[in-house]
């Protein structure tokens, strides 16, 4: 059973260096919610994972087809976490930027000036994503209490 569970971790191992975007490819998810100032879950720092964001009211993991996520604070002049008039809101966009270029940047977004993040991978626009190592190193652990269970 070992030698099954050592040929399991080569097998993602190859996958993870030989396909460099797996992890993205397979999963295509972005946080969705919007917070006003003080209020709500969504502002930054924004301390859920995915499991917290499940239980939390007005937060969802949803699927996004185009894989960009964005996020955005809109409100005030000087975009300070502790303004009252502040809004943060995190969504899946159906496009991405038309330079393919991961980036923060002052835009304008339904005639307002906004400051919005666009990221592309799975749950992106909350913390940074999981390492590869960190999900090869988490599947292997799986393995091998299946196969010791």
């Amino acid at each position: 059973m070992r030698h099954v569970v050592a040929s399991g971790c080569a097998f993602l191992l190859f996958l993870c260096v030989s396909v460099p975007d797996l992890s993205e490819a397979l999963l295509r998810r972005c946080y969705s919610c919007r917070s006003r100032g003080d209020l709500g879950t969504c502002k930054d720092p924004f301390a859920l994972n995915l499991t917290l964001a499940e239980q939390e009211r007005g937060v969802e993991a949803m699927p996004c087809a185009s894989g960009w996520c964005g996020k955005f604070l809109e409100g005030g002049n000087s975009f300070k976490d502790d303004e009252y008039g502040v809004a943060t809101q995190r969504m899946c966009l159906q496009r991405g930027p038309s330079d393919n270029e991961e980036r923060c940047d002052y835009i304008t977004w339904n005639h307002k000036k906004v400051y919005m993040c666009f990221c592309q991978g799975d749950l992106c626009n909350a913390a940074p994503s999981v390492e590869k190592a960190m999900l090869l190193l988490v599947v292997c652990t799986a393995l091998r209490y299946i196969a010791t269970g």
